[in-house]
């Protein structure tokens, strides 16, 4: 009976394999891979020649039945194109499969973008929330950042480059102005980690054209010593409703500024009645 591993293979920088996982990939009589091509330059560069197979989104159910075959007579590796299988990969799938057939499946550890970003933030560690990628709907990540607008816990995202500012903006409209850390290119030889408020992150990328993959880390919500009271809230909202400004950005930016959430924020704006 053979043995599932999940072998994390590197984001950038091929020295950062672990001896062992170069060991179990040499060693395992097959290794699935979301991308032969990339998985094969990891393999000829230390010379390692385990057959491949390819196990991507779009076959790793048909693929399934012929993994469980080749468990039946000795080990398999299962690789994404970087960092840890089955974290935002192929692979979750294949896990339950595996066990299911009473096959055992132990971990490989080493490279993963979220946890190496995490770590070289310069924030809270000691507890945080991964949420991966961002929807890409504006509508579905307004919603996600809300319901997550008052969680403690620091907060890790994955955004694609032509999305990033947009997400940056909305990340300032319904967290407010935290801290974040956005980590590019890891490990590799642009690696760039920009460190501060999201003001002036959003700023930096006015200037600078988002290139590479990029990982966010977000500051969790810390309580203002003192919310403001609902009377105090409309009365601001009014003034604001009086000099034409949008109830949505006036809700948005207000909720930040009295400590209340969004959603009540808004249903405050609603009960305000105009003159």
């Amino acid at each position: 009976m053979g043995t599932l591993y999940l072998v994390a293979t590197p984001i950038g920088n091929l020295d950062d394999i672990s001896a062992r996982g170069l060991r179990v990939l040499n060693e395992v009589g097959l290794i699935a891979a979301e991308d032969t091509r990339q998985t094969r330059k990891l393999l000829d560069h230390y010379q390692i020649r385990t057959r491949l197979l390819s196990y991507h989104e779009h076959n790793k159910l048909t693929r399934l039945g012929e993994v469980l075959a080749a468990l039946d007579s000795g080990d398999v590796a299962l690789v994404s194109d970087a960092g840890t299988p089955a974290l935002n990969d192929p692979g979750y799938e294949l896990v339950r499969a595996t066990l299911a057939a009473g096959f055992p499946v132990s971990p490989i550890p080493g490279p993963c973008a979220p946890v190496a970003a995490l770590v070289a933030s310069g924030l809270p560690t000691n507890s945080f929330l991964y949420l991966g990628y961002l929807p890409r709907r504006r509508s579905g990540r307004l919603s996600l950042l809300e319901d997550v607008s008052r969680l403690p816990y620091t907060l890790i995202f994955l955004e694609a480059p032509h999305r990033l500012r947009q997400a940056l903006l909305d990340m300032k409209v319904i967290l407010g102005d935290r801290e974040i850390a956005v980590a590019r290119e890891l490990t590799k030889m642009y690696e760039e980690i920009i460190r501060g408020k999201l003001s002036a992150t959003i700023q930096h990328f006015d200037e600078h054209q988002p290139r590479g993959e990029f990982t966010l880390v977000v500051a969790g919500y810390q309580p203002a010593n003192e919310s403001w009271s609902e009377e105090k809230l409309q009365n601001e909202m009014r003034k604001r409703l009086a000099i034409g400004e949008p109830p949505a950005q006036i809700a948005s930016q207000l909720a930040a500024q009295a400590g209340w959430s969004r959603r009540d924020a808004y249903r405050v704006l609603k009960s305000i009645k105009i003159p």
